[in-house]
């Protein structure tokens, strides 16, 4: 495959080297370097995504149980607009609307002639210095601001599952403890804090556990927002590579690389399932919970 130079020296003319050492040089050219960092990009989606939705979740459902009729109607509504839309028309729609909408606030301060419309039928324009990042920027930034859109993007869709999920869990609290709390002359606020939020949490794990199994089988959907992930070298790496001045030349292996992807789910699915077990577990502690029950059993015996 053209591209930069691979690490080791004796790759200088790889139609002369065995099977294993033509294999070593293919494997270490930077284009496939760019494959290997795309796993941290999906392991640092995950890890900035997984927090910001999880806040999102929490917001919305706060808000949801809120007494106050706008306040409650504006998170029961983010809730179902979002969880009544297919998630690829959010992850295809916002990410287009939320850069335009930034562009378009940004053209309000920094152009000097308003008098111009930002749309023009179909295409949407703005001076060259409202663009975000703008164009002479280091390509660093233009990768981050993509990344950034995306995070947002999967925080907002998944934050609206999370916000259903801990609403769920905060009403299924046995309201007997939240009147023995107020009994001793706690107010709505330390009830909340106290003994609604840290109860609850039990009751919102294996929902959020099994929202974190899907937002892991959704990283692929970084490929439909034009950010260079996994699925995308996959995919390039893996295709036909038969031409005269390839160093590199090799049938359609997309097959391989895929079954890479496959392999590299399974593990990252299984190794999130027993951490989430532990945490199950760690939680049901002294719950009033069927498994905080049969943990004091096991204790007793």
């Amino acid at each position: 495959m053209a591209g930069p130079l691979p690490m080791f020296d004796f790759c200088a003319d790889p139609s002369t080297l065995p099977w294993y050492s033509w294999l070593a040089c293919y494997l270490t050219t930077g284009t496939h370097f760019n494959f290997y960092g795309s796993f941290v990009t999906v392991l640092l989606l995950l890890a900035v995504t997984a927090p910001v939705a999880l806040a999102f979740g929490f917001l919305g459902a706060t808000a949801a149980r809120s007494p106050v009729a706008p306040v409650s109607l504006l998170g029961r509504g983010y809730i179902v607009a979002v969880r009544g839309v297919p998630d690829i028309v959010y992850f295809m729609f916002f990410v287009i609307a939320l850069d335009q909408g930034i562009e378009w606030f940004k053209h309000l301060f920094v152009c000097a002639d308003l008098s111009q419309p930002v749309w023009n039928g179909n295409e949407f324009s703005v001076c060259s210095a409202a663009k975000v990042p703008l164009a002479t920027s280091a390509a660093i930034w233009h990768k981050a601001y993509a990344f950034a859109l995306a995070v947002f993007t999967f925080a907002i869709v998944f934050g609206a599952f999370a916000a259903n999920v801990i609403y769920g869990a905060m009403q299924a609290v046995p309201r007997a403890q939240l009147e023995t709390a107020e009994a001793y002359g706690m107010t709505q606020g330390q009830v909340f804090r106290r003994v609604l939020v840290p109860q609850m949490w039990i009751y919102a794990l294996p929902g959020l556990s099994n929202l974190w199994l899907i937002l892991i089988k959704a990283t692929p959907l970084l490929f439909l927002l034009g950010i260079q992930d996994i699925v995308y070298w996959a995919r390039e790496l893996g295709s036909a590579k038969t031409s005269g001045n390839n160093p590199y030349p090799h049938g359609d292996w997309r097959v391989y690389y895929f079954l890479a992807l496959l392999v590299f789910y399974l593990v990252f699915t299984r190794v999130s399932e027993i951490a989430l077990s532990r945490l199950t577990a760690r939680f049901s502690r002294g719950q009033a919970t069927r498994a905080g029950e049969d943990m004091r059993k096991v204790v007793a015996q």
